[in-house]
């Protein structure tokens, strides 16, 4: 990715998180010029984090829902750097609810954030790295992806379409030296969790304890919220993961980026399914107070 002037790198979703953190181990690397998007009333957070623009840093609105926006941020690095060549979707969101409690609305807009609009956003991009003959696509996927969880439907549906899109897009655009990755987070050490989305249904009932799913939300909560408190991965340290995948000449395509996501991919990959699903099923966090009573 040296060839030439500073390779652009765009990340979605930067103003905050793990986006925020590697914005911040880009700008230390001092090799990149960088696309750093967020909502637009999230831009005032880059001022809070010390981050202004400058000649290699051009903060840009960008809500990744809006396909009009999607288009014009791409557009405008065209027009003022001549395209992106590293591409890192970033952005996402992840709502609480099991299946029961998701409407058709809360559905699309799951899947528009963590699917269709890293993936609209890749087919845009890749016309310049084709054109090139180089560039990367980092999809910043999840656990979620390679194993589902209850109470988190809709969200690993999301991701796991993000996988198996990213994964075709691998196979397909080799031919032209453009490197796509799928980055796997697990646990991180973080308050992120504190961002979840209930629905509306979902909401209902984590506040009333007479509800069927009512244990689901209550125990399932408190495990997530638990491990992200005590695992030693951070956002930082995710962040130096990705730029190393950046930075790398053949970049695997899945790129787990935690502990507990390597033991996952282990598990998954080795155990017997019918056995896997037994054991986490087993290990659910208070597993047997959930339904109806026994």
């Amino acid at each position: 990715m040296s060839r030439g002037p500073r390779p652009v790198v765009l990340i979605t979703g930067a103003s905050a998180g793990l986006g925020l953190a590697l914005s911040q181990a880009l700008i230390a690397r001092d090799r990149y010029r960088l696309v750093l998007t967020a909502r637009e009333r999230s831009l005032a957070r880059f001022a809070a984090a010390g981050i202004g623009t400058s000649e290699h840093v051009m903060l840009w609105p960008l809500d990744v829902v809006q396909a009009h926006e999607r288009a014009a941020a791409v557009a405008e690095v065209a027009r003022r750097w001549g395209g992106v060549d590293v591409l890192v979707n970033n952005a996402g969101i992840a709502y609480r609810a099991v299946v029961e409690h998701v409407s058709e609305a809360e559905f699309i807009a799951q899947m528009t954030i963590n699917y269709e609009a890293p993936m609209d956003l890749a087919r845009r991009c890749l016309p310049h790295m084709r054109a090139q003959r180089r560039g990367r696509i980092i999809n910043v996927s999840s656990v979620g992806g390679m194993m589902a969880m209850p109470t988190m439907a809709i969200y690993s549906a999301s991701k796991f379409a993000l996988e198996g899109a990213t994964e075709a897009l691998w196979y397909e655009v080799r031919p032209w030296n453009v490197r796509v990755s799928l980055v796997q987070p697990g646990f991180i050490n973080s308050k992120s969790f504190e961002n979840t989305v209930y629905t509306e249904e979902s909401r209902f009932s984590a506040a009333h304890p007479d509800t069927p799913y009512a244990a689901h939300y209550r125990h399932m909560s408190g495990f997530i919220a638990s491990m992200m408190r005590r695992v030693p991965s951070t956002q930082e340290s995710v962040a130096r993961r990705i730029v190393k995948t950046i930075e790398r000449r053949n970049p695997p395509l899945r790129v787990p980026v935690t502990a507990d996501a390597r033991l996952f991919m282990f598990m998954r990959r080795f155990l017997p399914r019918r056995f896997y699903h037994w054991l986490l099923y087993r290990n659910l966090p208070s597993i047997r107070s959930w339904g109806p009573p026994r």
